[in-house]
């Protein structure tokens, strides 16, 4: 299956982990790890859904969301 640049037509969300979760909460290091981030600056594509959207706005310190 091809991937496609347009990510808003099957619904996902491009997130960003830019920020370290050291002396975070744990609560914030596990959301880190929900989201599926193993380093720092990467880039994974979840489903756009309210409850990956909530996860984001936990701690939107630590992460971002990327346009297009």
């Amino acid at each position: 299956m091809a991937k496609t640049k347009d990510t808003k037509k099957i619904g996902m969300i491009r997130i960003e982990y830019y920020r370290s979760k050291n002396s975070t909460p744990f609560k914030h290091k596990a959301v880190v790890k929900g989201l599926g981030f193993t380093r720092l600056n990467q880039i994974v594509e979840r489903v756009d859904n309210e409850s990956i959207r909530g996860m984001v706005k936990t701690i939107p310190h630590l992460v971002r969301i990327l346009e297009g």
